[in-house]
């Protein structure tokens, strides 16, 4: 894969090239009034420059003594993208990089391969928007210029809290590009939970998405921050509360990049800065520099700020094709928070392959799938759920006779693709005895006669019932999944269906990719092999010895993808990072055993998980129990929406089930159990759902015993999930305390 090109400038280069690879000496610029306060007092005309002196002590240039004893204007410190504004540093166009030292620099490469391709389609946001590579890359060297031109300074830290949208890039890589720290949160966080990192990150200033979100914040939150500016992605400044802002410049979009392009394009005739030996007062961002702090969801406890470097997010951006071969054209829906490690690191991969992405939502999902067919699609677990059950309405709405035909051919396909991992060497086991030869080739013929017996049903199913959902929801090439649990029973649909599903596995912590299937080897039930510059080891959560493979332990993770740490916290730091650079995840899993012969011969070295070590329930009775197994199995009927297991120094297990009432209704319908009113009874949705584990929970090793009935889904909104969608456990216990006191009495 081509990394970077080093390209130099010749003399006669135009000034609109120019314009694209060097940046103003801001000092030379005179004052624009780009961005007023609100509130209209005397001065009302003064300049940016002279608003932002308040509170900004670092955007005065530092006088100092020449040898004559006459004082010297010093520049202020700057950084930049090495090979995205090489222009500006010692060498200048003479520069020769070979490589990408900023994440910022994959944007002059990408619109140098792919000049006039649309790069993105953003059709929800007013005004609708759509940008090739090019305009891209220089819509980022704007805001980035922009931003310098209101004093930002290297190394401050800078609060984008915003939705997914092409303007949340743009100012991601905008401030990147400045060599300042962004501090990414999502506008469904809470108000507290947003003042609590913006305060404990030092931001400066703050980055919203809308004046809606603003004037959310505006009495909890604005009056209690100290802020140099504010910058409005998008909407009118004139909807913001002005009270809230009192004395605060503010910026919109347009605004910035504005400032930015007049700075740039006032360089292009100016020949001061070369004549004057001025680049030197530029530096390059290093590969070690913090790029941005993430706050880690978590589904407990208190946020912490990891911090990635350049280095970190490169090397997801450097490695993940071979997990995602993405090429020139390709289709990419996005829809998760940018914010989250999972969504931007992909998200900065798949942009340095020429490939199109078109911004989704929740609510617009169904006829985006529909409408722009895409070939990839990155999103969580619960998408993939949601597109199952979502199939499975449809199926069970049609005809008796259609619903019959398609649910039979559909169980033939999932035992098709079951004899074919057997001769395909992909039964996925954590045995490290290698089985007999005489069993294996028994099963290995059995096998072949099964799928040859079943080819044809299947290859039927793939026409009369799989050709109709592939043209509704297209991902044609694969869904990429990670962020959370990917259901056994939805992977297996997926696959037997044809549209093929890679699970992957990451944290905020390490980037966040460290393990993915790949498409020549999608192993089901693991999260396939580390990828490149990544280790794994599992280790025993008592000593901390290494374990075999097959042995169940911690997984810990080492490599570049590794944090640099959290901020401010060296105690949670070294708790989670040992000497020798292994990162502690907390999970538990183990890897398979490598086998040269045999139905698992394709599965040695990939990665399994099977929960978290901090959510395992432990009974009275000593036994540990991971609840994600009996959630996933129970949350295959289509009674139960949500389920929390509980039982934690309880001696049996219990659990919070938020029913799906429609189908609660429809199944009391055909058992005639409704009440007079049309109604149901509360005993009879208890019977419902008990009859509805014991047939989900059959084969599991612990059964459900008392269970509480909650109206109210967990959700982001009332804080019971993180903003990636996992159940915050905590905040649900501490939220039924009391019921789950009464239900175990």
């Amino acid at each position: 894969m081509l990394l970077a090109s080093s390209a130099s400038a010749s003399a006669s280069a135009s000034a609109s090239q120019m314009a694209a690879l060097r940046p103003p000496r801001l000092l030379l610029l005179p004052p624009r009034p780009a961005a007023l306060p609100l509130r209209r007092r005397p001065g009302l005309l003064a300049s940016s420059a002279r608003r932002c002196r308040v509170r900004v002590p670092r955007c005065t240039p530092t006088p100092q003594t020449s040898a004559g004893g006459s004082a010297v204007e010093s520049p202020a410190r700057r950084k930049c993208s090495p090979f995205l504004e090489s222009a500006l540093l010692p060498g200048g166009n003479e520069l020769s990089v070979h490589e990408w030292k900023a994440v910022p620099d994959i944007w002059r490469t990408a619109a140098e391969k792919y000049a006039d391709r649309v790069a993105l389609v953003d059709p929800y946001h007013d005004p609708p928007s759509k940008l090739t590579y090019k305009q891209l890359e220089q819509q980022i060297l704007d805001f980035s210029h922009g931003l310098r031109a209101i004093s930002v300074a290297p190394d401050e830290k800078i609060a984008l809290f915003a939705d997914n949208s092409c303007r949340w890039l743009v100012a991601d890589q905008g401030i990147m590009a400045t060599g300042a720290i962004n501090v990414v949160r999502g506008t469904k966080s809470s108000d507290e939970e947003l003042f609590q990192i913006y305060s404990h990150s030092e931001s400066i200033a703050l980055v919203v998405d809308s004046p809606q979100f603003f004037n959310r914040l505006a009495e909890s939150f604005i009056s209690r921050i100290s802020a140099r500016f504010i910058v409005l992605l998008w909407g009118d400044k004139s909807s913001l509360n002005s009270k809230a802002v009192m004395d605060i410049p503010v910026y919109d979009y347009n605004d910035i990049t504005e400032l930015g392009r007049e700075n740039r394009n006032a360089l292009c005739y100016s020949s001061e800065l070369s004549e004057q030996g001025q680049q030197g007062v530029f530096e390059a961002i290093g590969p070690e520099d913090i790029a941005t702090l993430i706050y880690t969801s978590g589904t407990g406890g208190t946020p912490k700020g990891v911090m990635l470097t350049h280095r970190n997010l490169l090397h997801q951006i450097n490695n993940l094709w071979e997990i995602v071969p993405a090429v020139p054209g390709d289709r990419f829906l996005s829809m998760l928070p940018p914010w989250h490690a999972y969504e931007r690191s992909t998200e900065y991969f798949i942009f340095t392959h020429g490939i199109q992405q078109v911004y989704t939502t929740v609510k617009h999902l169904k006829a985006d799938l529909q409408q722009h067919q895409p070939h990839y699609i990155i999103s969580v677990p619960l998408v993939y759920e949601t597109l199952y059950s979502s199939i499975q309405r449809q199926i069970s709405a049609s005809s008796p006779a259609r619903k019959a035909v398609a649910l039979a051919l559909i169980k033939i396909s999932l035992l098709f693709m079951e004899a074919k991992k057997i001769y395909e060497g992909t039964v996925l086991s954590n045995s490290p005895v290698k089985p007999s030869f005489i069993s294996y080739m028994f099963n290995y013929v059995r096998a072949r006669i099964v799928a040859a017996f079943l080819w044809p049903l299947h290859n039927l199913a793939k026409m009369l019932v799989y050709k109709k959902i592939h043209s509704s929801i297209g991902i044609s090439k694969a869904g990429i999944s990670g962020g959370g649990s990917l259901p056994m029973h939805v992977d297996k649909f997926f696959e037997a269906i044809g549209i093929k599903v890679q699970n992957g596995y990451g944290l905020t912590e390490t980037s966040p990719v460290v393990a993915a299937r790949r498409p020549f080897c999608n192993v089901l039930g693991t999260v396939g092999h580390p990828i490149k510059h990544t280790e794994i080891k599992i280790v025993d959560i008592e000593t901390g010895e290494v374990l075999p493979d097959g042995s169940k332990g911690i997984v810990k993770i080492k490599g570049l993808p590794v944090m640099k740490g959290y901020y401010k916290n060296p105690s949670a730091t070294n708790k989670a990072l040992d000497q020798e650079g292994w990162f502690n995840t907390g999970d538990i899993g183990w890897i398979a055993p490598h086998h040269a012969t045999g139905p698992s011969r394709k599965c040695g070295g990939m990665l399994v998980l099977e929960g978290r070590a901090k959510d395992t329930i432990v009974l009275t009775t000593g036994e540990n129990v991971e609840p994600a197994e009996l959630e996933e199995a129970a949350s295959r009927s289509s009674l139960i929406d949500q389920i929390m297991v509980i039982g934690q120094d309880r001696r049996r297990l219990g659990a919070i089930i938020v029913p799906n009432n429609d189908e609660v209704l429809a199944a009391a319908k055909k058992k005639s159990s409704l009440d007079g009113n049309n109604g149901l009874a509360k005993d009879t949705v208890m019977s419902l759902l008990y009859a509805e584990l014991r047939t989900w929970m059959a084969g599991c090793s612990f059964q459900i015993g008392p269970i509480l009935v909650v109206d109210e889904p967990f959700t982001i909104d009332n804080g019971l999930m993180t903003p990636t969608m996992k159940i915050r456990r905590d905040k649900v216990a501490a939220k039924y305390q009391g019921e789950i006191e009464a239900l175990y009495k």
